[in-house]
């Protein structure tokens, strides 16, 4: 497995990309593919391959972490799991037995992130894609959240985060993209990276490019 980061700041493009994975949006030039397919030609089969978590996670507050993951599984057609399968994936993601039968309405934006987290563990799909995943978290939670995202490449999926924290991307990413204005303006790999400071290499690329652009 791979994590990627998209790095840039407001407007750069990162969600704009994501949709265009997730066939929100139609391009207008070029295509977006995941696992070999094109998504706007066959949107269906894509949706297969991936699951999204969105920064604000959007979950049903009244319904319990349990109830959650039984109705999104049902909802993508997987039928087959059972309430250990939930509680189990719950703790997985970090989230304490005392907390499975809770309403999602009580939850921190950690914990809400982390039942998102499992829901799109569940599905299953080789490819995950995440928008802003570690905003407005903790650092006790981003640590955790930033673990569980290692585990998971570790098991062989593909993580796509669109992310304005530098320090995250530097800590987690396999790769680091930069975007503005809608163009992927730099990538490094992660051995490029050790000892440079991606903070200034960032601005350093951002400047460039604009200075090239006017």
């Amino acid at each position: 497995g791979e994590i990627y980061a998209m790095l840039g700041g407001n407007g750069a493009g990162k969600t704009t990309a994501i949709n265009l994975f997730l066939n929100f949006i139609d391009p207008s030039e070029g295509e977006a593919l995941i696992g070999g397919i094109v998504t706007h030609r066959d949107p269906i089969a894509a949706k297969k391959q991936v699951a999204f978590v969105s920064e604000n996670v959007m979950l049903y507050p009244n319904f319990t972490a349990l109830q959650n993951l039984d109705y999104f599984s049902r909802l993508g057609g997987r039928t087959g799991y059972t309430r250990e399968d939930y509680r189990k994936v719950l703790l997985r993601v970090g989230l304490q037995e005392e907390a499975h039968a809770k309403k999602l309405r009580t939850y921190s934006k950690g914990m809400r992130q982390k039942c998102g987290i499992a829901i799109a563990i569940l599905k299953d799909a080789p490819a995950i894609l995440l928008d802003e995943p570690t905003s407005g978290l903790d650092p006790k939670a981003g640590l955790e959240f930033i673990a569980l995202l290692q585990e998971l490449r570790d098991e062989g999926r593909a993580i796509l985060m669109s992310t304005h924290d530098i320090f995250r991307a530097k800590q987690v990413a396999d790769k680091v993209g930069i975007m503005n204005r809608g163009r992927l303006v730099a990538e490094k790999h992660r051995s490029e990276l050790e000892g440079e400071d991606l903070e200034k290499l960032y601005v350093a690329y951002m400047a460039g490019y604009m200075e090239a652009a006017v």
